[in-house]
């Protein structure tokens, strides 16, 4: 049982470090944007991130889910990252939290 209870806190460090990470383009965090689509932590620690970008063209395409990994790997727990990118479905405004669309007066 606690395994599950370590993953689980896991995870949310996780997302306390995403929340760290932001958009160079956009004033947001790249978890409140909605550019997280999952974050998978396995029994041996080692995490997947499902993510896209705002585009295609995004200019951080290359820059952005190295900082991710790099990040996400200085978390004592994790053995191991990997960012993978999807563009299925597509990014929208509607996947921000009501913070950041808040933050960008979208509301």
């Amino acid at each position: 049982m606690s395994e599950a209870v370590d993953t689980h806190q896991l995870g949310e460090d996780i997302v306390k470090v995403l929340k760290t990470i932001y958009d160079p383009e956009i004033p947001v965090d790249i978890y409140e944007l909605g550019l997280i689509y999952d974050v998978f932590v396995n029994e041996d620690n080692d995490v997947k991130i499902l993510m896209t970008l705002t585009s295609p063209n995004c200019p951080v395409a290359e820059s952005l889910p190295v900082e991710i990994e790099e990040k996400v790997k200085s978390l004592d727990l994790v053995k191991g990252a990997e960012v993978e990118i999807t563009f299925d479905p597509p990014w929208t405004q509607e996947l921000m939290s009501e913070e950041a669309k808040l933050e960008l007066g979208l509301l």
